[in-house]
């Protein structure tokens, strides 16, 4: 067996029929040399029960980092997974993101010293994340985009991230005028830098933490590259109870100092 030379971090919570999608959905990659780490933000015994069962599956080993559900504690179990990794690079994505069969291939093919990487996500509406079945994902129709449309998808230019590749896809990357930052969906760098920033600031709640990470990074010196159309994954839908006003407001001021004090480090992250 080659030794894994990528992490893949996959956050998660009390979100079992989505997070079995997604390693469905890294059983197919074209590339094989990564590790799993799984996140868990405290979620309830039948996660374990599921990822256990899962390992006899897969082709890829799964290391599962959970500890006691205190609220939403998402950075913080993101730190112990990042510690957790075996290898120098990491790949970070969510629970309910399932993976092109070239996700990982692309993020090792565009890594590079001194960059961390931005990759994009298609949004699939409810019922037809629902319904996504293991054959779905591992015939890979579901990447297929007439497919998608015929089952309930709605006709969109963003559909050209779903199948977009080769010259396609680097046209499509030029063209983007989206400011490239750490999106928790599908982003990727040294473990190395991401520790030289201390982490993820654990007093971040729901939404923005990962903006935060990439807005320290940026400011230590490391430069963001856009990849949005050339690795994609499909976010399956989910309903949103986390954000209120207050946490809101916290997360706007702490990413207001980062950005205006030009913060390469959080007291609050890996280091206390």
């Amino acid at each position: 067996m080659m030794q894994k030379n990528i992490s893949v971090i996959i956050s998660t919570y009390n979100s079992v029929e989505w997070l079995k999608k997604v390693l469905w959905g890294y059983n197919t990659q074209t590339y094989k040399e990564f590790e799993m780490v799984i996140a868990d933000d405290g979620s309830r015994e039948d996660t374990k029960e599921m990822i256990d069962a899962m390992r006899e599956e897969v082709s890829y080993p799964i290391i599962h980092v959970w500890h006691e559900d205190n609220g939403f504690q998402k950075s913080q179990i993101l730190n112990k997974a990042l510690l957790a990794c075996t290898t120098d690079y990491v790949l970070m994505s969510d629970g309910d993101c399932i993976p092109r069969p070239d996700f990982v291939e692309q993020h090792i093919k565009y890594r590079e010293e001194g960059y961390f990487l931005s990759g994009g996500y298609h949004k699939l509406p409810m019922e037809l994340s629902k319904s996504l079945s293991k054959e779905d994902i591992y015939s890979g129709r579901c990447f297929d985009v007439e497919w998608l449309k015929k089952n309930g998808m709605s006709a969109s230019f963003k559909n050209n991230k779903v199948d977009a590749m080769g010259i396609k896809s680097a046209l499509f990357n030029m063209l983007t005028t989206t400011k490239p930052s750490w999106n928790g969906h599908n982003s990727s760098g040294w473990i190395k830098d991401i520790k030289a920033v201390n982490g993820f600031d654990e007093r971040m709640q729901y939404g923005g933490q990962d903006r935060e990470l990439g807005e320290r990074l940026v400011n230590y010196g490391i430069i963001p590259k856009q990849i949005r159309y050339s690795t994609i994954c499909l976010h399956l839908d989910h309903p949103r109870g986390y954000a209120t006003p207050e946490s809101i407001n916290k997360n706007r001021s702490i990413r207001k100092v980062t950005r205006t004090e030009k913060r390469k480090w959080t007291e609050y992250g890996i280091v206390k």
